[in-house]
């Protein structure tokens, strides 16, 4: 039985590795492009580039070992499959269910990894960005305006930018929210920006746009101004402040410590709860996986690796919608968090168990 168990183990072990790496580096793709620009167009340093671009490996692990595992087991178990080992080994004695016992073992060991990564190392990581990001807006506030995503680096205000051409922009948006009524906007279809030196500021030139100004009456109503130009500052300020942390950079002690401050001041801590039982549910992910894909590699016998990856990727793509909307209704308070976000695990681990038993019996 050891022997079969390290035959197992090594027959999982490189699809395991070169899908982690592969998922990964595709992952990385993405954003490889967008730091290059910064520091091609932007002019930030290589070693500040070098850092962030680090500290996404972590982050980008937590969602691609999960789907390493199941993409492992199923190529693994189906080249099993299809060369008739899986009947030589029921012939030889060994029933499935004995495979299935080191299989457990190991994902409960990955899990317990995902754990430690959900709890301390992705978080530092979500933080060092944030505080990566916030320097980088000090020394060169510029390098934090990029076209095609929402910008909320600024102190009080959110913009959105279609195009950027050397410091010439075109269709931005810009939303100003308002302590006591509602959110300013406003729209130009171009302008230009320019630094203003020795600080940490921006000036935006708009032209040709319109602004939503809010009643002065207090009232929820506002009305429309017409512009051919108009001036607005940005500011990266609070530089010298410590950066709160975001629910995503805080660990499971620190949600914590976090969700019993907030029920002591009577504030809705569902975000909160939700993302502390979401670290723990993800963690679990790779043990649900594996268990998940023994079932179905033999059942599916299957050679070709394409469409064994593909069906992989689809039960992934499934589990983190799963996810997604369990988070939505516990953020909304339908459900309470606790109890959601462990639903997509039991219906994994409901089918798993399922398609388990219809292979060992």
């Amino acid at each position: 039985m050891k022997i079969l168990r390290n035959y197992i183990l090594v027959e999982c072990f490189i699809p395991f590795l070169l899908s982690l790496v592969v998922l990964t580096s595709v992952f990385l793709l993405g954003n490889l492009v967008r730091l290059a620009n910064l520091v091609i167009n932007k002019g930030v340093s290589l070693g500040t580039i070098g850092e962030v671009f680090l500290l996404y490996f972590p982050v980008l692990i937590g969602y691609t070992l999960p789907i390493a595992c199941l993409i492992s087991v199923i190529i693994g178990f189906s080249r099993m499959s299809v060369d008739n080992e899986i009947i030589a080994i029921r012939a030889s004695g060994i029933s499935l269910g004995r495979i299935l016992i080191p299989l457990v073992v190991l994902g409960l060991l990955l899990s317990m990894v995902s754990l430690l990564l959900n709890d301390r190392v992705i978080p530092y990581a979500h933080h060092r960005q944030r505080v990566l990001l916030k320097q980088l807006g000090i020394k060169n506030p510029t390098a934090l305006l990029e076209s095609g995503m929402f910008i909320d680096s600024f102190e009080g205000q959110i913009l959105f930018i279609h195009k950027i051409v050397g410091n010439k922009f075109f269709n931005i948006t810009i939303y100003q929210p308002q302590d006591d009524g509602p959110t300013r906007t406003i729209i130009a279809k171009q302008g230009e920006f320019t630094p203003i030196p020795g600080t940490d500021k921006i000036k935006l030139k708009l032209i040709d746009g319109t602004s939503d100004e809010p009643a002065l009456d207090g009232s929820a109503s506002f009305y429309k101004i017409n512009f051919e130009t108009l001036f607005v500052t940005l500011d990266v300020s609070g530089g010298n402040k410590k950066i709160r942390k975001k629910p995503k950079s805080m660990t499971l002690s620190e949600l914590k410590d976090e969700m019993t401050r907030l029920e002591q001041l009577l504030v809705d801590d569902s975000r909160i709860r939700s993302e502390y039982h979401r670290k723990i549910t993800w963690s679990f992910a790779p043990l649900f996986f594996i268990i998940l894909g023994f079932p179905m590699a033999v059942i599916t016998h299957r050679r070709e690796k394409s469409a064994n990856i593909v069906l992989a990727v689809l039960c992934a793509a499934f589990y983190y919608l799963l996810t997604l909307g369990a988070e939505a209704l516990a953020t909304k308070q339908v459900v309470e968090p606790a109890l959601i976000m462990w639903a997509p695990n039991l219906i994994v681990g409901l089918f798993a168990g399922v398609l388990n038993y219809k292979c060992v019996s």
